[in-house]
């Protein structure tokens, strides 16, 4: 596989919610780092984690390859969605540190911007043994 089918991949199953699909995209030890410390190992790690993206609606995903090897490669990402509940929002500012921002009861929930560097590295079979990420999130501006 290359840095482009891979991303090209990602996204369908990131915007399609396919946690099945995101597994399959792994070797069966693949690995996915989705911060610099914390990894998910294996087919059902890998389904589990990406089921969060179930928590999410309106998905929009954009990449652009920014160098490829012949056994993996980087990639730029941006990610927009709709936080579909308030579990969803909780995660969210509890990974980025910065906490629930001033909310009235009954406010929307916000629309999502995330940003992101992805580093893969595949197995001669063409699926990805290791996938490294890079990433900040914020609430887009009302």
């Amino acid at each position: 596989m290359s840095i482009t089918d891979f991303m090209a991949a990602y996204k369908r199953v990131w915007e399609g919610q396919d946690s099945q699909g995101f597994a399959a995209l792994f070797t069966t030890e693949g690995r996915y780092h989705n911060t610099p410390f914390q990894v998910q190992q294996g087919p059902e790690a890998l389904a589990a984690y990406w089921d969060r993206i179930k928590l999410q609606q309106e998905i929009t995903l954009r990449y652009e390859v920014l160098g490829e090897t012949p056994a993996g490669g980087i990639a730029h990402w941006h990610v927009s969605y709709q936080v579909a509940s308030e579990e969803l929002f909780a995660i969210w500012a509890k990974s980025t540190g910065t906490g629930l921002p001033d909310r009235a009861p009954g406010d929307p929930l916000p629309r999502m911007e995330l940003d992101g560097v992805l580093v893969a590295d595949f197995a001669a079979s063409g699926l990805a043994r290791e996938v490294r990420i890079w990433w900040h999130s914020m609430p887009r501006p009302a």
